[in-house]
């Protein structure tokens, strides 16, 4: 009898322990379910942001570890590396990539030989860029490989500060490094047309270039605006958000906190008053889809420009579709833009 009474306790015993939880076995199942997919989904979050910081710091120390020396270990090889020096304690570093009929016989060549290039006729495309790397990032190679492949010199600038450029970046160091090759370039171009091409942050850099040249009685032969951002009078009296600020789209202010050269500079590039001034063919190009600059920058630009220079034909926006995903840094690999630039070449010609 004793035994069965103590059989009997413990077979109540467990059926105790669940009712004063007042949960049953399938219960709590579902709750260690619902525990588990929270920790693995909280897990993948902390991951993911891991990683998102993670690929700027990698990408930067990537682009560190390229000898911007050498720009034929990265297969530009009919380009030369150079240094000049706009002002005392201040170099830039310049990539030189001559047209591409011309790649066999640049082999081996020494800077005397892309120097005295210059003065071969072919138009010379100066390429002022954006805010993020160095003059090794994929979107520069692209438009020197698609200039020289339409038989043009492009000649791609690290500003100070940025690459292996000593010096410290501000708007107007930028602009003396922006004027001081243009100068470099027509003192070794001979009757050669001299344009430049601004990318992002490069077309601020582009206009206040295009002004100060005129300022000085000079003008480039016609002017490339890519992805170029609009600001205001109104912006003189505060710091700028530019939109060439972001590094990695999805986590915009990444590289503002960690590796941006200018995080620390008060910027206006006053584009719109420039643009007023300005007399020069003018192209612009933006994609739709553009995840930086609004396309209705370029829209407003488009406006000004024309307004000023009171012509359809010196004025031209080329828009690309925002199916094609060229987003803000990808316009180089669209197959029409090579056709673009001659067209836009030839234009300057007659």
């Amino acid at each position: 009898m004793k035994r069965k009474i103590i059989k009997s306790d413990r077979k109540d015993q467990p059926a105790g322990r669940v009712q004063q939880s007042g949960q049953k076995p399938k219960d709590l199942n579902v709750h260690a379910r619902s525990q588990w997919q929270w920790t693995w989904k909280n897990m993948l979050l902390l991951s993911l942001c891991i990683l998102s910081a993670s690929i700027p710091f990698l990408l930067h120390l990537f682009s560190d570890s390229i000898d911007l020396s050498r720009p034929s270990d990265i297969g530009l090889n009919h380009t030369i590396n150079m240094y000049l020096t706009p002002e005392q304690g201040v170099r830039v570093g310049v990539w030189h990539t001559v047209p591409e009929r011309r790649w066999k016989e640049a082999q081996g060549k020494d800077l005397d030989w892309y120097e005295k290039a210059l003065g071969d006729g072919s138009p010379i495309f100066i390429y002022l860029h954006g805010n993020g790397g160095n003059r090794s990032a994929p979107h520069r190679i692209g438009i020197a490989n698609v200039l020289s492949a339409v038989g043009y010199h492009a000649l791609v600038m690290d500003y100070r500060g940025f690459g292996d450029s000593t010096g410290e970046p501000t708007e107007a160091g930028l602009t003396t490094d922006a004027v001081y090759l243009y100068n470099w370039v027509k003192a070794r171009s001979g009757n050669s047309l001299v344009c430049v091409w601004g990318h992002s942050l490069g077309t601020g850099v582009t206009t206040n270039t295009a002004v100060k040249l005129l300022e000085q009685g000079k003008q480039f032969d016609g002017i490339i605006l890519e992805g170029a951002f609009l600001t205001g009078r109104g912006a003189r009296d505060r710091p700028i958000e530019h939109p060439f600020k972001w590094f990695y789209w999805k986590f915009p202010y990444i590289q503002f906190f960690l590796f941006n050269p200018l995080k620390n500079n008060i910027l206006v590039f006053p584009t719109d008053e420039n643009l007023q001034k300005l007399r020069t063919p003018l192209m612009i190009l933006h994609a739709q889809d553009d995840h930086l600059v609004p396309f209705a920058s370029a829209q407003e630009i488009y406006r000004i420009a024309k307004k000023a220079q009171n012509s359809d034909k010196r004025v031209k926006l080329v828009p690309f579709d925002g199916s094609l995903g060229y987003l803000h840094n990808g316009l180089y690999r669209d197959p029409g833009l090579p056709n673009i630039i001659r067209e836009f070449v030839q234009s300057l010609m007659t």
